[in-house]
């Protein structure tokens, strides 16, 4: 039987390999003493296969890359480095298995060829969260294939129980392997730094960083994904696998470096896997808390909410729309306005429909038509399907009447949002919207979605919403 012998985290800032840093890389040397480290701790531990989780190869929404080509080649040209280059031997067995296990899950997993990175249009080359890693394992330990990975955008909890696939094929086998999870921490922890600042990027990586060294799974799992995406990380998908494929083990987890220079976070994270232990194993309990969570939230639902949330789900159950309620409160039946219906699916979004000006007869009428639009109808997504219905989360917003404004300082993004129009051409975008940190970049989006040209001559209307979440 097959075992996972070691899990890592490592960062892949090209700038850390002196042939593309040229003396800059060692602003960042404790990193690179700590991934000389671990690649000393995988020669020690000779395992004839690496897999590696990146954030930078093909990224699917709805499910996880796996490449199955027998050779894996890339190099460092995107960098001004193309000398720097990465050739192994893929583990196509093993990828297989990672794929079967992975499906009875109901985790989907693409396996990535030529034919089908021309489908996707995407490439097949080995990308830099990939190289950086293994140039450094390189030095020590070259003989081992390798199982590449890109992550997919789905739930923490469907990452972990992907990473149980992964434990489950390893076992299937007769190899030793080590599962290193490539990516950064926050890229906002300077102001001056490549992606500016953010307060959240310095309280997400000490809490990653505390979080495993004290082995709280749970909490790195259970981390809003607001608070996440606002710390501008790469890294946390690649460790929710990576923590998955351990799951039910004795671990001995040791920090072995943590530095930001650049403004954006590298840690690099040693962890020894030991003999089984049931006590252990979290991917029912992490599945139940998530139950619990949105049991939490349903609770709370007022009566816009529930009205949407229902009529979505019958409309998806039935194929017709709900019989319009006779329970609702004059509020709902007696007032007309526009209303916008967003759904959220851990904690992205899932689709958004709405109308600026009233279309029906109330407000309620307007909330189930929005929401069964909202579901089947967004353009950006494919419609909602039965199963995913239990894991969404509904937001609606009640729009009072736009007013036209002549400047941008009438304009607040945290209170009002914007319509800008050019002929019959229109963009709206909601006040608040998690992201949208300034007016010139709501009014960007908002021009960018009616298809109108910054140059263009355009009217702009304000307006405020009511949110119901």
């Amino acid at each position: 039987m097959g075992k996972i012998v070691g899990a890592y985290l490592m960062p892949h800032p090209p700038i850390i390999l002196r042939e593309i840093g040229k003396g800059e890389e060692k602003k960042i040397q404790s990193t690179i003493t700590a991934m000389k480290q671990v690649a000393k701790d995988i020669k020690d531990k000779k395992p004839k296969t690496i897999i590696i989780i990146t954030p930078h190869g093909p990224v699917f929404s709805d499910g996880i890359a796996i490449s199955i080509k027998s050779e894996l080649k890339g190099d460092m040209g995107e960098f001004g480095a193309s000398h720097v280059k990465l050739s192994k031997d893929n583990n196509q067995e093993l990828a297989s298995k990672i794929i079967v296990y992975a499906g009875k899950k109901k985790i989907v997993c693409a396996g990535i060829n030529d034919e089908i990175a021309r489908e996707y249009k995407v490439s097949t080359k080995l990308d830099h969260g990939t190289i950086v890693p293994l140039y450094f394992v390189d030095k020590e330990y070259v003989h081992y294939k390798l199982v590449h990975i890109t992550y997919g955008l789905l739930s923490y909890e469907d990452l972990y129980s992907f990473g149980k696939a992964i434990q489950e094929a390893v076992e299937d086998s007769d190899e030793n392997v080590v599962v290193i999870a490539s990516g950064d921490l926050s890229h906002r922890l300077k102001a001056d730094g490549p992606y500016g600042y953010s307060p959240e990027g310095e309280k997400f990586d000490k809490c990653i960083i505390e979080f495993l060294v004290k082995e709280k799974i749970e909490e790195i799992i259970g981390l809003d994904e607001n608070f996440c995406d606002k710390a501008g990380q790469c890294g946390l998908r690649s460790i929710d696998i990576m923590l998955g494929a351990i799951d039910g083990y004795e671990i001995k987890v040791d920090l072995l470096s943590y530095e930001g220079p650049f403004g954006v976070g590298y840690g690099v994270v040693k962890i020894d896997v030991g003999k089984k232990d049931r006590d252990k194993q979290l991917l029912d309990k992490l599945y139940k808390n998530k139950t619990l969570k949105i049991r939490k939230i349903r609770e709370r639902e007022d009566e816009y909410i529930k009205l949407a949330r229902k009529s979505l789900e019958y409309y998806v159950k039935n194929k017709k729309k709900i019989d319009f309620p006779t329970n609702l409160s004059s509020e709902l039946i007696n007032n007309k306005a526009g209303v916008f219906v967003s759904i959220k699916k851990d904690g992205r979004l899932r689709g958004c429909i709405g109308t600026i000006e009233p279309t029906t007869e109330n407000i309620a009428q307007e909330i189930i038509e929005n929401a069964i639009k909202a579901g089947t109808e967004d353009p950006r997504f494919y419609p909602v399907e039965e199963d995913e219905l239990d894991d969404l989360v509904y937001s609606v917003d009640i729009l009072k009447k736009p007013e036209l404004v002549s400047s941008l300082d009438e304009l607040d993004e945290k209170k009002y949002g914007v319509i800008v129009s050019s002929g019959r051409r229109k963009g709206l975008l909601l006040p608040n919207i998690e992201g949208v940190n300034s007016v010139e970049e709501q009014i960007r989006i908002a021009l960018r979605k009616a298809g109108i040209s910054p140059n263009e001559g355009y009217s702009i209307q304000r307006f405020e919403v009511i949110r119901h979440k």
